[in-house]
């Protein structure tokens, strides 16, 4: 039986690949959960591209700030040490190389490692630039949290991206809530899976060839 891994999941799974003391930007949407299950045992610096550098966790319930908000307008809290600032300086981090990993969600990405996440044909999602194309050329490595396909079941892992691209062979993994895969020269390697998938079956739901490493593992739930 299979069991997708819940957003939740997918974060924590995310947040064990992040280095202690790394400059991270949480792009809109799933990724933005990273920040509120990476562990005590870490130090990250999160960046967000309206000019914010050193964002801690969500605020609880009741304790917003409706002037302390990310990019994504999600409100969010400030740790010891934080610091604002004009989002020109903080475009100035992205286009100068300062950020050590991006992590930015998808709706399409190819086996080349194209990411394709701010325009598609559907007009509820009208298009929306915003600093994607400078996180994605700008960071040191480029994580995608999605979901493995669309809601109707459409592929999101595709040979060639049919949307109009972000930026090209960028990303270097990839999360879903079916599996981790790495984009290598050969194109997509799966590292992990979640319970209960099995290649064949990841495979019907991914549309460019998969590889799967010798030491395929299982993602566990924390």
């Amino acid at each position: 039986m299979i069991r997708p891994l819940s957003p939740t999941d997918v974060a924590r799974r995310v947040a064990r690949d992040i280095p202690d003391g790394s400059y991270v930007n949480l792009g809109i949407g799933l990724p933005t959960l990273v920040a509120d299950v990476v562990g005590p045992d870490k130090e990250i610096v999160y960046h967000s591209e309206n000019g914010i550098l050193g964002m801690g966790p969500a605020p609880a319930a009741g304790e917003e700030d409706p002037e302390l908000i990310n990019a994504g307008k999600q409100p969010v809290t400030l740790l010891p040490g934080g610091s604002f600032f004009h989002h020109t300086d903080a475009f100035v981090m992205m286009r100068g190389g300062h950020l050590d990993v991006s992590v930015l969600g998808a709706f399409q990405v190819s086996e080349t490692g194209d990411l394709a996440n701010w325009a598609t044909d559907e007009a509820a999602l009208p298009p929306a630039v915003g600093g994607a194309m400078d996180l994605a050329v700008g960071a040191r490595r480029v994580l995608v949290v999605t979901t493995h396909t669309t809601r109707d079941g459409r592929a999101k892992l595709l040979s060639r991206c049919s949307y109009p691209l972000t930026a090209a062979a960028v990303v270097d993994r990839v999360y879903t809530d079916l599996a981790v895969l790495d984009v290598g020269p050969e194109g997509f390697v799966v590292r992990e899976v979640a319970p209960g998938v099995t290649p064949d079956a990841l495979q019907a739901v991914t549309g460019a060839p998969l590889r799967f490493a010798p030491d395929l593992a299982v993602v566990h739930p924390d």
